[in-house]
């Protein structure tokens, strides 16, 4: 069986980055489509309480799972310099060692999740109604961040690797699992939200076991010998030192969508079914964003790790070519079918009219988001982990005060909450524009080696 890995250090930055992102971006919207279909499930099955109850998890169980996933992206990263620099060995020892750190790591958050459920839940406000079921989801969910940490650390190890099809394969094998055990639970067996909590902890357990299964089957550098199992002091210490970044500002993140919510709810429900909509349609619109940035980390990763720093800025300008073409594309569809595109969320002419004018506010902004993405790709390719922390706070201080200090403006009002989105979104860029440049003249410009004086293996 062919092995199915990709060396991004020859060909074509351009068809290497639509080769690996293309596979990501199918799986992206799939889950996308996977989480609207789970929630009419739900909904239409439990009605609209366990509908919220569900719902209003969302950010919490998004917080706990940013901090170990972060740590498997940051072991990904690691693992692409490593395989550029065609080092097999230190290769499948980084697989083991970001593996040791991963089943650890996730238990522990996941206790502490699971104990801190319901106290974070009413420090949000949840509704008394609905609290039980929310509590319910949650700590099932918790339960279950074991098994995402693991499907979301073999998928960073494959992608490391070029590999970005294995992952999708088991990705749409979850969706499809998790929507029949769904209907299963919830429908025959009756188990109400506990039911919908397990259906999608045991798609995941399934999905993340046969992924690793798999792997170890068809790829070598999963085919493991005892020298490969040898505890790695300083790759375990260079995986945390680049993955406790990228956790926090995924977590940041996570806080600062909360902190939005807030502010969008004291408006009102047509408000709040507008903003709604319109955050549907911008999930969306970061998938292509998102996958992009996701390939343009192994190219950079394993460009890096070979020493190959021209190539670096090759596909930077050209990842910025392909963002900037589907930039134009997005903003031209959004500001002439608005309307329609809000039509096909809702019926209200109200909410309607309200997202049709936020979406064309904030598709104003859709350029430094993509650039957001870019310089993120290149970046975390390169293991710059200060950016994430800068990235994380920018946003985080931006989605806290510019929503408030907007809306208090009369002649902008409700509209201060697309355009604060699309301010954060430009300073965020900004920001990640001048890092880029300071990288690309300190980091990018020289060599920096990965020999075996930084990575020294210790023995059993």
């Amino acid at each position: 069986m062919k092995e199915k890995t990709v060396n991004m250090t020859v060909g074509s930055p351009v068809s290497l980055l639509l080769r690996f992102s293309v596979p990501m971006l199918i799986g992206n919207i799939f889950q996308q489509v996977y989480n609207l279909a789970d929630s009419i499930i739900v909904g239409q099955l439990l009605g609209s309480q366990a509908l919220a109850a569900v719902g209003v998890t969302g950010s919490i169980t998004f917080f706990f799972f940013a901090i170990c996933n972060g740590i498997g992206s940051g072991g990904g990263i690691i693992t692409s310099h490593f395989f550029g620099g065609g080092d097999r060995e230190k290769v499948k020892n980084c697989i083991v060692n970001t593996g040791y750190i991963m089943f650890v790591f996730p238990i522990v958050v996941g206790i502490i999740a699971y104990i801190l459920s319901r106290p974070v839940l009413l420090l949000l406000g949840t509704p008394e109604d609905i609290i039980e079921d929310a509590t319910i989801y949650t700590k099932v969910s918790c339960v279950g961040l074991f098994f995402v940490s693991i499907y979301n650390y073999i998928s960073s190890m494959l992608r490391a690797l070029g590999d970005s099809r294995t992952p999708l394969y088991f990705l749409i094998f979850a969706c499809i699992l998790n929507v029949i055990l769904d209907i299963l639970f919830v429908y025959t067996f009756r188990l109400g939200v506990f039911g919908a909590g397990a259906a999608t902890v045991l798609s995941q357990f399934l999905s993340g076991f046969l992924c690793i299964a798999y792997a170890c089957r068809t790829n070598s550098y999963f085919k493991f010998d005892k020298k490969d199992f040898a505890y790695n002091r300083n790759i375990v210490l260079r995986v945390v030192k680049l993955g406790v970044p990228l956790s926090l500002q995924f977590s940041l993140i996570a806080i600062s969508c909360m902190a939005l919510q807030v502010v969008v709810n004291s408006f009102g429900a047509i408000v709040v079914a507008a903003f709604t909509a319109t955050s549907r349609v911008e999930q969306l619109v970061h998938q292509p964003y998102q996958s992009l940035s996701a390939a343009l980390a192994t190219y950079c990763g394993q460009n890096y790790g070979a020493g190959k720093k021209d190539r670096l800025v090759e596909g930077y300008r050209k990842a910025m070519l392909l963002m900037a073409i589907f930039t134009v594309f997005m903003m031209i569809l959004i500001q002439l079918f608005s309307a329609s595109i809000m039509s096909v969320f809702v019926n209200d002419s109200q909410v309607i009219s309200i997202g049709a004018k936020g979406i064309k506010i904030s598709s104003l902004f859709f350029l430094a988001l993509g650039l957001i993405y870019i310089a993120r790709g290149i970046l975390n390719g390169v293991g710059d982990a200060f950016f994430a922390l800068i990235n994380g706070f920018t946003e985080v201080i931006g989605r806290f005060t510019l929503p408030l200090l907007l809306t208090m403006i009369p002649f902008i009002g409700v509209w201060g909450l697309w355009l604060s989105a699309g301010i954060v979104w430009f300073l965020s860029g900004l920001t990640a524009w001048l890092r880029y440049l300071y990288v690309k003249k300190t980091k990018m410009g020289k060599t920096e080696s990965i020999s075996d004086a930084e990575i020294i293996p210790v023995a059993n």
